[in-house]
C-alpha cells in the first residue's frame, strides 16, 4: 500500500514546477488542494473504516490550513486616494507664482541700480557679477525642485509588488504533515491488528463463561445453561461487539449483514433470526442467518 508521503514524493518535482509558474496565491492554494484530493482517493481505497475516517479528518484540516495562504496579500492603494496624492504634489499654488514675480522684480531692480553705479565706481561690475551668479543659482534650484516633484508623481504610479509563494518551503511543510497523517493511520491499523490477534486466554470474561457453561452441561442442568447464555451480550459488549437481530420494519436492520433462507412452512409470515450478526463498530465480524417467509411480502421486496 502506498502512503501519502510516497504519493506526494512521486509528484513533488512536477508540483514544484507548477507552483513556480503561478503568480496568484489563490491559484497555488487551488492547485495544492486538488493534488491532495487525488492523493486521498488513492490512499483510502485500501484502508478500513476507522482509518478512512481518521485520514479524511486530517486531510480536511490540512486543506483548510493551506487555504489560509490566500489571506496574505499586499495592501492596494485605492484609486481615489492615489489620485488625491498625485493632485497634491502637482497642484500649482498662486502664492508661489506671486513670490517668484517679486523675486524677479527685486533682482531686476538691484541689477538696474548696479548698472547706474558703473559710471561712478568701477567696483560696481563685481557686484553685478555676484548678483548674476545668485540669480543663476536660484533658477537652477527651482528647476531641480520641479524635477523632484515630477519624479514623485511618477513613483506613485508604479505597480504594486507581486507576492510569490516559496514552493520549496511550502512543499517541505506539506511533506511533514502528510508523514504525520501516515503515522497516525498506521498506528490505528496496528492497534486493530493487535486486538484481532489476541488469543482466548487474554479474554478472561469469555474464558470464565466457557468454564461455567461446561460445568452446567456436566451437571445436566438446562435451566442453568439458559441462564448463562443471557450473559453473552454483556460479555460481547465489553469487547466492543454487539449482536444484531434482523427486524424488517426497522431502518437500522441491514439485509447485507444476513444470509436468508426460505421457510418450509408456507403459512409462516414472520422473519426468524437463527444466528444474529456480530458487528464491531461499522465492521461486520460474522454474518447472521435468517429464515424468511416462503412468500415475501411486496412491501419488503420494494425496499
Amino acid at each position: 500500500m502506498k502512503t501519502l508521503l510516497t504519493l506526494f514524493s512521486e509528484e513533488r518535482n512536477q508540483l514544484q514546477t507548477d507552483i513556480d509558474k503561478i503568480i496568484s496565491v489563490e491559484q497555488v492554494v487551488k492547485l495544492v488542494q486538488n493534488r491532495l484530493d487525488n492523493f486521498e482517493r488513492i490512499y483510502i481505497s485500501e484502508l478500513n473504516v476507522a482509518q478512512v475516517r481518521l485520514a479524511s479528518f486530517f486531510l480536511d484540516t490540512l486543506r483548510q490550513s493551506i487555504a489560509t495562504l490566500a489571506a496574505a496579500n499586499f495592501p492596494q492603494v485605492a484609486p481615489t486616494e492615489q489620485k488625491q496624492i498625485i493632485n497634491q504634489t502637482t497642484k500649482f499654488s498662486p502664492n508661489r507664482l506671486i513670490l517668484k514675480l517679486l523675486k524677479g522684480l527685486i533682482y531686476i531692480g538691484i541689477l538696474g541700480s548696479l548698472f547706474s553705479l558703473t559710471k561712478i565706481s568701477p567696483f560696481a561690475w563685481m557686484a553685478i557679477l555676484l548678483t548674476s551668479v545668485l540669480l543663476g543659482l536660484e533658477v537652477v534650484l527651482q528647476l531641480d525642485k520641479d524635477n523632484q516633484e515630477n519624479n514623485s508623481s511618477e513613483l506613485l504610479k508604479l505597480p504594486q509588488p507581486i507576492l510569490r509563494v516559496d514552493s520549496k518551503v511550502l512543499l517541505d511543510n506539506l511533506a511533514d504533515a502528510l508523514n504525520t497523517i501516515d503515522l497516525a493511520v498506521a498506528r490505528v491499523k496496528e492497534e486493530n491488528k493487535n486486538e484481532d490477534d489476541r488469543s482466548i486466554e487474554e479474554l478472561p470474561e469469555l474464558l470464565n463463561f466457557i468454564q461455567r457453561l461446561m460445568g452446567a452441561s456436566k451437571l445436566d442442568k438446562p435451566e442453568m445453561t439458559i441462564a448463562l447464555t443471557k450473559l453473552l451480550p454483556q460479555i460481547l459488549m465489553e469487547q466492543g461487539i454487539f449482536a444484531q437481530i434482523y427486524r424488517p420494519n426497522e431502518p437500522d436492520s441491514d439485509r447485507e449483514y444476513f444470509d436468508f433462507e426460505p421457510s418450509i412452512d408456507p403459512d409462516s409470515k414472520d422473519y426468524v433470526t437463527i444466528t444474529p450478526a456480530l458487528l464491531k463498530g461499522d465492521r461486520l465480524l460474522r454474518r447472521g442467518r435468517v429464515i424468511e417467509p416462503a412468500s415475501t411480502p411486496i412491501t419488503e421486496n420494494n425496499k
